[in-house]
């Protein structure tokens, strides 16, 4: 594909990004104005406060939600969120690498996401205190599970045929994972950023929901002993505004020239592309005749080279 025709795509990908923020937008706004209308039908501020009055509830205690209480959450939400990209990744590359330690990993895995937030968080508040600690944990707890399968099967989803292929070339494991598994996995791992940064923020809330001494989700249960029902939801609007920014922001990854280089080829060799992936074999061969040329046992394999051009023709 000429880089023209790429630029045009991006144009017109772009056009059509621009008029589905707009109808998203007019969405929101007709939604914010039914809600407005059934507050003041219902008319109990401490049941359901109209959107009206949550805003100046997030006016009046300004200071303390974007100078104490915001920073506190956030914290804990950077933290958890690397901390579960980290294990994440790990688990998924363990559990590729080795069939026995995927029997032995996932089902605890998935075990893991059966156990109540509600009923094992108190216990993280008991080991570790008040701290920021219990909180990360909560937040871990909840965000790395998406992060771990959804890489596992990215590594999963890369065609056998091309390792078995490149293998024939002398690639090692450490040549096939990095070549065709991480370019294979990478759009799984940016969705799986999407779907982490708004779970790691629920995380953090229900931490400080149950046990805490700042951060918004604490400060809205305090306001909820006080049946101030503007104070309950401000923080959870504040919450719900930093998600819908930070979800955007990690939809840049995939664009960057870093993401586009490395799983362009992977995608273009889905499509039958051979030339994407040209380079790749042609590295592995001269890798492959260095070695034999070190052990004194060159071949020749220019007619192998000219196969491998025909045999990359994916269907």
């Amino acid at each position: 594909m000429s880089i023209r025709k790429q630029n045009v795509k991006r144009s017109v990908y772009r056009n059509g990004a621009n008029i589905g923020n707009l109808s998203a937008l007019i969405f929101m706004f007709a939604l914010l104005i039914l809600w407005q209308l059934g507050a003041m039908k219902v008319d109990a501020a401490y049941i359901l406060p109209t959107p009206v009055q949550i805003l100046q509830k997030l006016w009046e205690l300004r200071e303390p939600l974007f100078t104490v209480h915001l920073p506190a959450t956030m914290l804990v939400t950077g933290i958890g969120l690397l901390i579960s990209l980290g294990l994440g990744l790990l688990l998924a590359v363990v559990m590729d690498a080795s069939p026995i330690m995927q029997k032995c990993i996932y089902p605890v895995v998935v075990a893991s996401q059966t156990i109540p937030t509600t009923a094992i968080a108190p216990l993280f508040v008991l080991w570790f205190g008040y701290g920021i600690w219990s909180k990360v944990l909560v937040t871990v707890l909840i965000t790395f599970f998406p992060i771990t399968i959804t890489v596992y099967d990215g590594f999963r989803a890369a065609k056998i045929e091309m390792s078995e292929l490149l293998m024939t070339y002398g690639a090692t494991k450490r040549d096939i994972f990095f070549k065709i598994k991480v370019p294979c996995a990478l759009p799984y791992f940016f969705s799986a950023v999407k779907m982490a940064i708004p779970m790691s923020i629920i995380g953090a809330a229900i931490g400080e929901w149950l046990g805490a001494q700042s951060g918004l989700g604490y400060f809205s249960r305090r306001m909820m002993t006080q049946l101030d029902g503007a104070g309950v939801f401000a923080p959870i609007v504040l919450l719900s505004a930093v998600a819908m920014l930070a979800v955007p922001l990690a939809g840049i990854l995939p664009e960057s020239d870093f993401a586009v280089r490395t799983y362009l080829p992977q995608t273009q060799a889905r499509i039958g592309t051979s030339s994407a992936w040209t380079g790749q074999v042609d590295y592995l061969s001269e890798t492959a005749d260095e070695r034999q040329q070190a052990d004194g046992q060159m071949v020749d394999t220019q007619g192998v080279n000219g196969q491998a051009h025909v045999s990359m023709q994916v269907p």
